[in-house]
């Protein structure tokens, strides 16, 4: 049987495990951070596993005791999108974390001294010149040194959104891109030379758009 006979089967992401060395001092650094707490279960014994959900993830982490074999601290380039780096760090900064700037890449240098990331090993301070979607980054670090990265996204590339299925996961993120399409929906107005009064099919044209790296209406 070929591939293209073969039904797709759905496969949910759900679970990063995190190699820590102290369950209660991760437990109370990852509530620290306003992230959800799932579940904490101890045998009293042996084993104990701890779950926790980043505000408006799918995806989830756990750790505890004997869940991994994995050093503790070696868990690194655990990214975390948001659609504001600015207010994502502001967040963490209010909580008490120690978080880095914001850095962009070297402009294809990709080897360097720092911390290695998804574009190489050159940190550039600031956010991205351009401000486009991927390229700004801010990290911070567990107790034990796993390692977190913000990626700053505000439209995502083809494909990588169903759009017949958009969804915005928090209202946080809803607010957001209502914004962003209320700035370019401004723009439209001046070209246009009046009030568009088909604003709402616009704004929604607009959003679905710019999530699933789609064309945006002008």
């Amino acid at each position: 049987m070929s591939a293209a006979t073969v039904a797709t089967v759905d496969m949910k992401f759900e679970i990063v495990v995190l190699p820590v060395s102290d369950a209660d001092r991760a437990k109370e650094f990852y509530a620290g951070l306003g992230w959800r707490l799932d579940a904490d279960y101890d045998n009293g014994k042996d084993f104990r596993v701890i779950q926790f959900t980043p505000p408006g993830s799918w995806c989830s982490v756990i750790f505890g005791k004997n869940v991994t074999g994995a050093a503790p601290g070696s868990a690194q380039g655990l990214y975390l999108i948001v659609s504001d780096i600015a207010a994502a760090r502001d967040n963490l900064l209010s909580r008490g974390v120690k978080i880095s700037e914001v850095f962009h890449g070297g402009n294809d240098v990709y080897a360097g001294p720092d911390a290695p990331y998804i574009f190489g090993r050159i940190r550039v301070a600031g956010a991205d010149p351009e401000h486009r979607s991927y390229r700004s980054f801010a990290s911070f670090s567990d107790p034990d040194g796993n390692g977190w990265l913000f990626q700053e996204i505000k439209q995502r590339l083809p494909g990588r959104i169903d759009s017949t299925a958009t969804t915005f996961a928090t209202a946080s993120d809803l607010a957001s891109a209502f914004r962003r399409a209320e700035a370019a929906h401004g723009e439209h107005e001046k070209r246009l030379g009046h009030r568009d009064d088909d604003w709402p099919d616009w704004y929604a044209a607009y959003m679905i758009a710019e999530q699933s790296g789609k064309e945006l209406p002008q």
